[in-house]
């Protein structure tokens, strides 16, 4: 079964907002089974929704639109629909009760009769509660598809996919299931890895598909399987995945549908009785970010330093100026400096740090653009590495922060 994504708005076309809602509702739908074929980015005009849906439906049986069901001029989606299934809008006294109930509870401002507008609604459709708007999804059949219809706005989008979307496809369709099972690599390059995997990849069974993900320092393989049975199939891909260590153990640190790198040392650091500290220079607070993005994390990390300057490096994390002079700002001597000093300050079990030129120019230091150093401090005592990364700025900060990961992923376990 094929799914098609329609999002609908100019300020997806001119760059404005990034289309995250395809994302999620392409994970969504292919948790139960079906497939998304396109996800397609227009502008809400007449036309352009009418020749789309023309279009979609040569090629999908589920078409989910989100976008364009404001209540201003500008939102056409609503009477668009109403138009193509040669419909009419209706008032839905349920539909306009929620909304004067939202409004009298949460809008500090009156209602008015745009508003109530919004209770409006083609009478083919079926309507799909918004607890979290005023603007209600539609779900419309022609024939054997089934066209959906939602607010663009994310947080609504996502619980009307949740409560209503999903659970009406489950009941509306028989699917197969879609299993993605993805590998997490780190410290080889996609290449590098297809030459170590190529007989394996070359004896897949058929149904069974291997994609490479590479980003930055670090490469997911992705295999995907499509059938009837979970069981079999999940069983069938496991298999796969057992012959895949032997080749290439020494670089896999798990699942993507487990646990991202940063779950798992947030994990492995409060098993092991472990706490970290950063002092980080070119990258800006990058891996401090990376951590604590996930709930919990206050349970193994110590705090962060953006030491970006050579005097914050000296006053904060008590790296000596004649250390300074004699190495400069980008080298292995300074960033053990900083991660010793993070570590101290911090009073945590290991303290990493990160000192590099990311250009566009060299700064403090004469080291080759995309030269980074990192380092890192234990018990054990300090150990530092170099990286020569590239010479695009944003390239070379993403790979130092995940040559982080892998060398704390190292560390633990």
């Amino acid at each position: 079964m094929i799914a098609e994504i329609v999002s609908i708005g100019d300020e997806i076309l001119i760059g404005q907002i990034v289309n995250t809602n395809a994302v999620f509702i392409a994970k969504e739908l292919n948790k139960i089974g079906i497939e998304v074929g396109q996800i397609t980015s227009i502008s809400d005009r007449k036309e352009h929704i009418e020749n789309c849906l023309d279009e979609a439906q040569k090629r999908a049986q589920v078409i989910i639109l989100t976008g364009g069901l404001g209540p201003t001029k500008d939102d056409l989606t609503k009477h668009t629909l109403c138009a193509y299934f040669e419909d009419i809008l209706v008032k839905n006294e349920l539909v306009l009760k929620r909304i004067e109930e939202m409004f009298a509870r949460y809008v500090p401002t009156p209602i008015n009769n745009e508003n109530r507008k919004q209770a409006l609604l083609p009478s083919k459709a079926k309507v799909l509660n918004n607890f979290y708007g005023t603007a209600s999804g539609m779900w419309f059949e022609n024939e054997d598809r089934v066209i959906i219809s939602l607010p663009g706005v994310p947080f609504e989008m996502k619980a009307l996919i949740s409560n209503e979307v999903i659970p009406a496809l489950q009941k509306h369709y028989t699917r197969p299931f879609i299993i993605h099972k993805t590998l997490l690599t780190y410290g080889l390059g996609e290449s590098v890895i297809a030459e170590r995997i190529e007989n394996w990849e070359n004896n897949l069974p058929k149904d069974i598909k291997l994609a490479y993900l590479p980003n930055l320092g670090r490469v997911r393989l992705r295999l995907s399987g499509k059938g009837e049975n979970q069981s079999l199939l999940n069983q069938r891909i496991d298999d796969q995945i057992k012959k895949l260590y032997p080749l290439i153990g020494d670089i896999i640190v798990g699942f993507e549908e487990d646990a991202s790198i940063e779950e798992q040392l947030q994990n492995q650091f409060i098993k092991t009785n472990n706490s970290l500290a950063v002092a980080e220079s070119c990258t800006g607070g990058k891996i401090s970010n990376r951590f604590t993005q996930n709930p919990g994390a206050s349970g193994f990390f110590k705090g962060g330093v953006v030491a970006y300057t050579t005097d914050i490096k000296l006053n904060l994390l008590g790296v000596s100026q004649s250390l300074i002079n004699k190495y400069s700002v980008v080298s292995a001597q300074v960033a053990e400096a900083m991660a010793v000093g993070v570590r101290e300050q911090m009073g945590a079990t290991i303290g990493i740090s990160t000192t590099g030129n990311a250009g566009p120019t060299k700064g403090d230091s004469d080291a080759d653009l995309g030269t980074v150093f990192i380092a890192l401090a234990s018990s054990k005592g300090v150990v530092s590495h170099e990286f020569r990364l590239g010479k695009h700025r944003e390239r070379v900060i993403e790979k130092a922060v995940n040559k982080v990961m892998e060398l704390l992923h190292k560390q633990l376990f």
